[in-house]
């Protein structure tokens, strides 16, 4: 006897679909670097963007450092890290002078310290020019240069960028002079430590946390970069005086610190960018 043909979807068709519906939701983004739609979205978007890095295991500052020289033990530049970092950080400032009204109508104030943390700043600062933004990048510290190589690169190429302002703050006079109409700035970047730190904070770091925190009672949009300076990333601990941002975006996975009590209490809304340290690299 023939065998009746079956009317309606098939099933098989229908898994399939569905499959590749639910690995498309669940597929990694690019890379903020080489992400080009990356500038036109919300702080929002970036979160829904980003959701893979932000439903991460949480882990502390000394496990990131861990996952960090892994990854370029395995062949991952570390300039490539921070050039992702960097552009991470830059769309979340647009996202956020967006939403308080605030692109365009004046510099950005970009504080960074002489390592690492700095060097993602600078590298925002880049980004922030060629979307037509004015920035003030400021290195806070003794050094009249970083002290880590990809981040004195990243200073170094500032020189070309127009709409970019370079200035060295070597003490706290510095600062204060710097200070002066910092109410006119569209958002206050701090990136001037991004770990653990331990005992009170010196000048100029210091008088450089003291401006964050005038910047922001004048009602300034605070961004910090990997955690507010004076945030332990992996305890939540904080020093004194301590930056209370707005939004932070931190990289890789959720840290530990910026989930606890007292971090979170500092760290505004957080945003969890990848930088692209392969997975294998967090297995120390």
């Amino acid at each position: 006897m023939p065998t009746p043909r079956r009317s309606g979807p098939r099933p098989k068709a229908e898994s399939a679909t569905d499959d590749s519906a639910a690995a498309d939701a669940f597929a990694a983004p690019p890379l903020p670097a080489d992400d080009a739609t990356l500038f036109g979205l919300s702080l929002e978007q970036l979160a829904e963007r980003w959701a893979l890095s932000m439903a991460a295991t949480p882990i502390g500052a000394e496990a990131m450092t861990g996952a960090d020289r892994r990854a370029q033990a395995m062949g991952v530049p570390g300039t490539r890290l921070m050039e992702n970092a960097g552009c991470a950080v830059a769309a979340a400032v647009k996202a956020l002078a967006v939403k308080t009204g605030r692109w365009s109508k004046g510099p950005i104030l970009v504080l960074s310290g002489p390592g690492n943390n700095g060097g993602d700043g600078f590298v925002a600062a880049r980004y922030l020019s060629r979307q037509g933004a004015r920035v003030v990048a400021v290195l806070v510290g003794t050094e009249g240069r970083p002290t880590g190589k990809d981040a004195a690169r990243n200073w170094d190429r500032l020189e070309a960028e127009s709409n970019v302002e370079r200035i060295h703050c070597e003490v706290s006079r510095d600062v204060s002079i710097l200070g002066q109409g910092v109410e006119k700035a569209a958002v206050v970047v701090d990136s001037l430590l991004g770990t653990g730190v331990q005992g009170p904070l010196r000048d100029p770091i210091r008088s450089a946390v003291e401006l964050i925190g005038r910047a922001r009672r004048a009602g300034v949009p605070i961004l910090a970069v990997d955690t507010p300076t004076a945030v332990d990333l992996t305890s939540g601990d904080i020093s004194d005086p301590v930056v209370q941002a707005h939004v932070t975006v931190t990289f890789h996975r959720p840290k530990t610190g910026l989930l606890a009590r007292r971090g979170s209490a500092v760290a505004g809304r957080v945003l969890v960018a990848p930088i692209g340290i392969p997975q294998d690299a967090d297995r120390g």
